[in-house]
């Protein structure tokens, strides 16, 4: 291997990118597009991978990757100002540049569904990591059963791609079902949290494979819903995002059983997680 192709698979090497656009998308929560600052594609990427971004002088720290894989032009990235590091990411400006690493971790088992009905469950800004894996199957609509998804938020305002929900509810054979914890006086829609929704849907257990991504609370709660309507434990996937720092397993952070959440995930079937998912000292 020449010492350039060692260079470009460095896994801690970052490259530049360039902010094409920032979106607002609630009171906290930005989408930013990415383009290459030096001409050359971007990496690409599998449902469910995640990057590490970095703005210089202020840290880096992983985000999901939430834009269309088969759009090989950009990567999307949708971002919740909850610290230093994200806040000076969403305030960036187009034309300005954003170290990238990556892409990391485990992917959506979709090939796995194909045939299947596809059951997308989020909680909050957990639609983000799932959003490519609901436009792979609206791409590819024919290799699969039913789509069904079901997304919580705390209130209207934090509902995440509201348009797209909209527009996907059109699509034959998929269902887009929402809910808030707490709707006001013009919410019309659901309100509970995100497993009241199972009472509106129709499954089918064996022919059904569920992926889900939200806090660990929401994704337990879930997972009991599934096992009770019969949905078999190997055929539920989630993404298990968090306290990760590195990406490759150096720091340990993210260390959850005998894995580390960056390099063995993020994405895990529900017989890997069994055992660590009510281990809250973990």
């Amino acid at each position: 291997m020449s010492a350039a192709t060692a260079v470009q698979s460095d896994p801690m090497l970052t490259t530049a990118a360039r902010v094409a656009s920032v979106v607002k998308e609630t009171h906290d929560t930005f989408t930013l597009t990415m383009e290459p600052a030096n001409g050359k594609p971007l990496h690409r990427f599998q449902p469910g991978q995640f990057s590490m971004l970095y703005v210089l002088g202020v840290g880096e720290l992983p985000i999901s990757i939430s834009g269309d894989p088969e759009r090989r032009e950009n990567l999307v990235y949708t971002v919740r100002s909850v610290g230093n590091v994200t806040l000076q990411l969403v305030t960036r400006q187009p034309g300005d540049f954003v170290g990238i690493r990556g892409p990391f971790g485990t992917s959506w088992p979709l090939k796995a569904a194909r045939g299947k009905d596809v059951l997308i469950v989020a909680g909050g800004i957990g639609l983000a990591p799932l959003r490519p894996a609901i436009y792979h199957v609206l791409r590819h609509r024919g290799d699969y059963g039913r789509l069904m998804v079901l997304y919580g938020a705390r209130s209207p305002r934090d509902l995440l791609f509201k348009k797209e929900l909209n527009a996907w509810s059109y699509v034959p054979d998929t269902q887009i079902l929402n809910t808030v914890d707490y709707g006001g006086v013009s919410w019309r829609g659901y309100v509970g949290v995100v497993t009241t929704l199972f009472k509106y849907v129709r499954l089918h257990p064996s022919q059904t494979v569920a992926m889900i991504c939200g806090p660990e609370i929401m994704m337990r709660y879930v997972v009991r819903e599934l096992e009770t309507r019969g949905v078999p434990d190997e055929r539920i996937y989630l993404s298990m995002e968090r306290n990760m720092k590195c990406a490759v397993g150096f720091c340990g952070h993210c260390q959850m059983g005998p894995y580390f959440v960056c390099k063995d995930g993020p994405v895990f079937s529900y017989p890997q997680m069994r055992p660590w998912m009510d281990k809250y000292e973990l």
